[in-house]
């Protein structure tokens, strides 16, 4: 199933979140998230745009399988086309960790973010904040005209829209994650 979300980088918090609510958004509240993200030996689903995210959500735990799609480049310097996206709820982090790792995975890294949510009719704007990066916009909805209408109401320009993955926007900084086992809050720790 293709998730269809896009990305407006180094936004100005204060301002975006004024606009939302001129918008009509409604906060729907403050979350904080641990992810393990997992691979094969040898990082084969990285090869191909991919990886295996267990996340801790405070209310529920999501596995989830990620995809970019229409990948051309690893650093960054191009937006994709979308992303496949296929989740399922699982009642236990740990023992699905643990499953993952019965199978043969390996943790490629543990993150840790932190995101506000509004949400306006059917259309979701997440201010993420990740360790290390400006804090972004993540807008995401059933369609792709709905997120061009929200990227407008918002006052940015199709040219801010990215389409791009967490690791994409750490590359734009000079940072690849697969040099990392832990990127948090308190630091990261080197593979």
């Amino acid at each position: 199933m293709e998730e269809i979300e896009a990305k407006v980088l180094a936004i100005d918090v204060e301002r975006v979140v004024a606009t939302l609510v001129s918008m009509g958004a409604e906060r729907v509240g403050e979350f904080f998230y641990r992810r393990q993200v997992f691979d094969y030996p040898g990082f084969t689903l990285n090869e191909k745009g991919a990886w295996l995210r267990l996340r801790d959500e405070g209310d529920r735990i999501m596995l989830g399988y990620k995809q970019r799609l229409g990948m051309q480049a690893h650093d960054g310097s191009t937006s994709d086309t979308g992303m496949k996206e296929i989740e399922v709820q699982v009642s236990d982090f740990d023992k699905t960790k643990a499953l993952l790792l019965s199978l043969g995975m390996i943790e490629k890294f543990y993150q840790e973010n932190k995101r506000i949510r509004y949400k306006k009719g059917s259309v979701e704007f997440d201010i993420d904040f990740w360790p290390e990066l400006p804090p972004y916009l993540e807008i995401e909805a059933p369609s792709w005209e709905e997120i061009d209408q929200a990227i407008m109401e918002l006052g940015f320009s199709q040219e801010d829209k990215k389409i791009f993955s967490t690791d994409q926007i750490y590359r734009l900084h000079g940072i690849n994650q697969l040099d990392y086992t832990r990127m948090t809050f308190e630091g990261f720790v080197k593979r």
